[in-house]
């Protein structure tokens, strides 16, 4: 029987990609984002593809969504294996300058969406009776909190958290929680941070911000999609069953922990 995967935040960037990897290893794979235009470009996108797709549309940050999202996914493929809890969003702004609604839309999507994510695939896992993954986005931002990218930053040191502790409580279940923790890599996530950058600072210039953070990679490239897909494709395999609770840091070698 094959396995269902849902990819929130799905429709482009690391989440289209890490949705193509699990299509290409077999996976039904519910797609969704909040951008209805993008997500229905890119169901037709795989569909042409031959790979067994259903695209969603909806607000990760809200528990109803994620519920809704979980249920659509059972009616359309009968059950579900592998939740990855993608979508998330950035903001760039010097600390004194990080405003109530930056810090409401942050959390908002890249913690609550999490944690309403996790509730509804581990109720739906739970009602099965079958183990389950789920894997959360993090970053190297949740190893590290960076200057400029305070409340991202913030955000992801909480997805890290919850990932602790929501593994702690699934196991017994035979729920496993970890997360991926991408490093700097050539997406429209990092065009606006690069943007963003450029526009509080006195010398950098368009694509220096970018050039500054990826400089000091060990393997000495910039991250494309496909180096966070392939970490994702284990985590969602049953290679990975013995492993929970981890952030497990995909960025050519920037941080170490």
């Amino acid at each position: 029987m094959s396995k269902v995967a849902i990819v929130t935040g799905s429709a482009g960037g690391l989440g289209k990609g890490i949705a193509e990897r699990l299509c290409q290893d077999g996976f039904h794979v519910v797609l969704h984002d909040i951008n209805e235009a993008l997500l229905n470009e890119t169901v037709s996108e795989f569909k042409e593809k031959d790979f067994s797709v259903i695209g969603v549309r909806g607000d990760a940050s809200k528990r109803e969504d994620q519920f809704s999202l979980v249920q659509e996914a059972v009616d359309a493929f009968g059950h579900l294996d592998v939740f990855v809890n993608n979508a998330g969003v950035e903001s760039v702004a010097p600390f004194l300058e990080i405003t109530e609604e930056q810090l409401t839309q942050l959390f908002s999507i890249n913690v609550n969406g999490v944690v309403f994510g996790t509730q509804a695939a581990a109720a739906q896992y739970m009602k099965q009776k079958t183990k389950g993954k789920i894997i959360n986005a993090c970053s190297i931002a949740g190893h590290e909190s960076y200057e400029m990218l305070g409340t991202y930053s913030a955000t992801k040191h909480a997805v890290r958290s919850f990932t602790h502790s929501s593994a702690k409580e699934l196991a017994p279940h035979k729920i496993t929680v970890n997360a991926y923790c991408p490093g700097v890599a050539k997406t429209k996530m990092w065009d606006r941070i690069d943007e963003e950058m450029v526009k509080h600072s006195d010398h950098l210039k368009p694509g220096e911000a970018f050039e500054e953070f990826s400089s000091g990679i060990a393997l000495k490239r910039y991250q494309v999609p496909e180096d966070v897909a392939n970490l994702v494709s284990f985590l969602a395999s049953d290679d990975s069953d013995y492993i929970t609770g981890q952030a497990i840091i995909t960025d050519g070698g920037l941080v170490y922990r």
